[in-house]
């Protein structure tokens, strides 16, 4: 059995609100690692290509402000 069998075992003895913590647990741990890449990815840089496609098609007319 993997690692991931094992936890899926124990995850179907958790009580509707314990999955419920465990998926809020999980979904926190996720954001923050996805905001942790994107600090990363901008301060790398990696990101300008995005920044410049997003303002020439702003200033092309391809956009509406919020």
């Amino acid at each position: 059995m993997t690692r991931v069998e094992a936890i899926e075992v124990e995850i179907e003895k958790l009580s509707r609100a314990e999955l419920a913590e465990l998926r809020d647990w999980l979904f926190e741990r996720d954001w923050d690692q996805w905001d942790q890449q994107i600090e990363a990815d901008a301060a790398a840089g990696r990101l300008e290509g995005l920044f410049d496609q997003a303002l020439a098609a702003h200033r092309a007319g391809e956009s509406t402000e919020i």
